[in-house]
Protein backbone atom coordinates (compact mmCIF):
# COMPACT_ATOMS: atom_id res chain seq x y z
CA UNK A 1 0.00 0.00 0.00
CA UNK A 2 1.43 3.08 -0.85
CA UNK A 3 1.62 5.59 1.92
CA UNK A 4 -0.86 9.22 1.56
CA UNK A 5 -0.18 12.52 1.56
CA UNK A 6 0.11 14.32 4.48
CA UNK A 7 -1.13 17.75 5.00
CA UNK A 8 0.41 19.71 7.28
CA UNK A 9 -2.53 22.25 7.35
CA UNK A 10 -5.85 21.71 8.69
CA UNK A 11 -8.84 21.08 6.17
CA UNK A 12 -12.05 23.05 6.56
CA UNK A 13 -15.05 21.13 5.07
CA UNK A 14 -18.83 21.14 5.60
CA UNK A 15 -19.57 17.84 7.38
CA UNK A 16 -18.45 13.83 8.79
CA UNK A 17 -18.66 12.87 5.29
CA UNK A 18 -16.24 15.05 3.83
CA UNK A 19 -14.20 14.24 6.81
CA UNK A 20 -14.35 10.58 5.86
CA UNK A 21 -13.55 11.22 1.81
CA UNK A 22 -10.71 13.46 2.46
CA UNK A 23 -8.96 11.11 5.15
CA UNK A 24 -9.52 8.13 2.66
CA UNK A 25 -7.54 10.20 0.55
CA UNK A 26 -4.91 11.57 2.49
CA UNK A 27 -3.68 12.31 5.90
CA UNK A 28 -5.43 14.89 6.91
CA UNK A 29 -7.13 16.91 10.34
CA UNK A 30 -10.10 18.32 9.39
CA UNK A 31 -13.00 20.94 11.44
CA UNK A 32 -16.06 20.29 10.32
CA UNK A 33 -18.27 23.26 9.68
CA UNK A 34 -21.63 21.22 10.30
CA UNK A 35 -23.46 22.73 7.04
CA UNK A 36 -23.68 26.66 6.64
CA UNK A 37 -24.81 27.16 10.06
CA UNK A 38 -21.41 27.59 11.22
CA UNK A 39 -21.19 29.27 14.54
CA UNK A 40 -18.59 31.22 16.78
CA UNK A 41 -16.77 28.59 18.19
CA UNK A 42 -16.34 26.80 14.65
CA UNK A 43 -14.96 30.14 13.46
CA UNK A 44 -12.88 30.53 17.02
CA UNK A 45 -11.27 26.77 15.89
CA UNK A 46 -10.59 27.93 12.39
CA UNK A 47 -8.80 31.30 13.72
CA UNK A 48 -6.52 29.10 16.12
CA UNK A 49 -5.80 26.34 13.05
CA UNK A 50 -4.90 29.16 10.96
CA UNK A 51 -2.39 30.77 13.86
CA UNK A 52 -0.73 26.95 14.31
CA UNK A 53 -0.99 25.57 10.96
CA UNK A 54 -2.66 27.11 8.72
CA UNK A 55 -6.27 26.48 7.03
CA UNK A 56 -7.38 25.23 3.78
CA UNK A 57 -11.29 25.70 3.31
CA UNK A 58 -11.92 22.51 0.77
CA UNK A 59 -16.23 23.12 0.43
CA UNK A 60 -18.65 21.85 -1.51
CA UNK A 61 -19.18 24.02 -5.11
CA UNK A 62 -22.56 25.05 -4.54
CA UNK A 63 -24.60 28.01 -3.15
CA UNK A 64 -24.15 26.11 0.53
CA UNK A 65 -20.48 25.89 0.22
CA UNK A 66 -19.97 29.40 -1.21
CA UNK A 67 -21.11 30.61 1.96
CA UNK A 68 -19.54 29.38 4.54
CA UNK A 69 -15.97 30.00 2.23
CA UNK A 70 -16.99 33.76 2.08
CA UNK A 71 -17.93 33.67 5.79
CA UNK A 72 -14.73 31.71 6.66
CA UNK A 73 -13.19 34.66 4.83
CA UNK A 74 -13.98 37.47 7.06
CA UNK A 75 -12.13 35.28 9.63
CA UNK A 76 -9.25 34.35 7.97
CA UNK A 77 -8.98 36.49 4.91
CA UNK A 78 -5.31 34.75 4.56
CA UNK A 79 -6.82 30.78 4.45
CA UNK A 80 -5.96 28.66 1.41
CA UNK A 81 -8.03 27.63 -0.57
CA UNK A 82 -8.92 24.39 -2.59
CA UNK A 83 -11.93 23.90 -5.29
CA UNK A 84 -13.68 21.08 -7.04
CA UNK A 85 -15.70 21.92 -10.64
CA UNK A 86 -19.28 21.18 -10.14
CA UNK A 87 -18.52 18.28 -12.53
CA UNK A 88 -15.87 16.60 -10.16
CA UNK A 89 -18.38 17.00 -6.84
CA UNK A 90 -21.39 15.45 -8.73
CA UNK A 91 -23.06 12.50 -7.16
CA UNK A 92 -23.52 9.19 -8.23
CA UNK A 93 -27.26 9.09 -7.58
CA UNK A 94 -29.91 11.51 -8.41
CA UNK A 95 -31.74 13.25 -5.99
CA UNK A 96 -28.42 13.97 -3.52
CA UNK A 97 -26.33 17.34 -3.48
CA UNK A 98 -23.16 18.14 -4.43
CA UNK A 99 -20.73 17.53 -2.55
CA UNK A 100 -16.88 16.82 -1.91
CA UNK A 101 -17.36 13.84 -0.56
CA UNK A 102 -18.89 12.98 -4.29
CA UNK A 103 -15.32 13.47 -5.39
CA UNK A 104 -12.82 10.87 -6.77
CA UNK A 105 -9.31 10.38 -5.41
CA UNK A 106 -7.56 11.60 -8.03
CA UNK A 107 -9.83 14.81 -8.17
CA UNK A 108 -9.36 15.47 -4.04
CA UNK A 109 -5.79 15.32 -4.55
CA UNK A 110 -5.31 17.40 -7.56
CA UNK A 111 -7.47 20.11 -5.97
CA UNK A 112 -5.48 19.70 -2.82
CA UNK A 113 -2.21 20.12 -5.10
CA UNK A 114 -3.38 22.79 -6.39
CA UNK A 115 -4.22 25.15 -3.54
CA UNK A 116 -4.83 28.61 -4.49
CA UNK A 117 -3.87 31.53 -1.86
CA UNK A 118 -5.21 34.81 -1.86
CA UNK A 119 -3.10 38.08 -1.74
CA UNK A 120 -4.26 40.77 0.15
CA UNK A 121 -1.78 43.50 -0.99
CA UNK A 122 -4.01 44.83 -3.82
CA UNK A 123 -2.30 48.42 -4.32
CA UNK A 124 -0.78 47.46 -7.41
CA UNK A 125 -3.48 45.34 -8.97
CA UNK A 126 -5.38 45.95 -12.33
CA UNK A 127 -9.31 45.48 -11.63
CA UNK A 128 -10.70 43.95 -14.48
CA UNK A 129 -13.18 46.09 -16.18
CA UNK A 130 -16.70 44.81 -15.68
CA UNK A 131 -17.29 45.78 -19.56
CA UNK A 132 -14.53 42.81 -20.53
CA UNK A 133 -16.51 40.67 -18.62
CA UNK A 134 -19.39 41.47 -20.60
CA UNK A 135 -17.75 41.22 -23.73
CA UNK A 136 -16.47 38.04 -22.78
CA UNK A 137 -19.97 36.82 -21.85
CA UNK A 138 -19.30 35.81 -18.21
CA UNK A 139 -21.85 38.31 -16.82
CA UNK A 140 -24.42 38.37 -19.30
CA UNK A 141 -25.89 36.40 -22.41
CA UNK A 142 -27.65 33.14 -22.65
CA UNK A 143 -24.76 30.92 -21.72
CA UNK A 144 -22.81 33.51 -18.95
CA UNK A 145 -23.29 30.92 -16.30
CA UNK A 146 -21.62 28.03 -17.89
CA UNK A 147 -18.58 30.37 -19.09
CA UNK A 148 -18.29 31.45 -15.41
CA UNK A 149 -18.02 27.75 -14.50
CA UNK A 150 -15.46 26.94 -16.97
CA UNK A 151 -13.41 29.93 -16.36
CA UNK A 152 -13.52 28.90 -12.69
CA UNK A 153 -12.76 25.53 -13.27
CA UNK A 154 -9.69 26.58 -15.64
CA UNK A 155 -8.22 29.70 -13.13
CA UNK A 156 -8.63 27.08 -9.91
CA UNK A 157 -11.22 29.78 -8.15
CA UNK A 158 -14.45 27.53 -8.18
CA UNK A 159 -17.80 28.61 -9.39
CA UNK A 160 -19.04 31.91 -8.88
CA UNK A 161 -22.25 34.21 -9.66
CA UNK A 162 -21.52 37.08 -11.87
CA UNK A 163 -21.83 39.59 -8.66
CA UNK A 164 -19.11 37.40 -6.95
CA UNK A 165 -17.00 36.99 -10.47
CA UNK A 166 -14.99 40.45 -10.05
CA UNK A 167 -14.23 39.91 -6.42
CA UNK A 168 -13.18 36.04 -7.31
CA UNK A 169 -10.75 37.73 -9.73
CA UNK A 170 -9.48 40.98 -7.89
CA UNK A 171 -8.85 38.30 -4.83
CA UNK A 172 -6.55 35.55 -6.77
CA UNK A 173 -5.17 38.90 -8.54
CA UNK A 174 -6.30 37.32 -11.69
CA UNK A 175 -4.67 39.55 -14.58
CA UNK A 176 -6.64 40.90 -17.82
CA UNK A 177 -4.04 39.09 -19.45
CA UNK A 178 -4.27 35.50 -17.80
CA UNK A 179 -8.34 36.13 -18.47
CA UNK A 180 -7.76 36.36 -22.02
CA UNK A 181 -5.96 33.59 -22.42
CA UNK A 182 -8.19 31.51 -20.23
CA UNK A 183 -10.84 32.71 -22.57
CA UNK A 184 -8.96 31.89 -25.35
CA UNK A 185 -8.64 28.40 -24.68
CA UNK A 186 -12.06 27.69 -24.37
CA UNK A 187 -13.42 29.39 -27.23
CA UNK A 188 -10.87 27.06 -28.72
Amino acid sequence: MTEKLRIEEIIVVEGKDDTRRIQEVVDADTIETIGSAINEDILEQIEHAQETRGVIIFTDPDFSGEKIRKTIMEVVPDAKHAFLSRQLAAPKKRGSSLGVEHASDEAILEALEKIVTPINETDDYQEIPRQTLIAYGLIAGAHAKERREKLGDELRIGYTNSKQLTKRLKMFRITEKELRDVMNNLNE
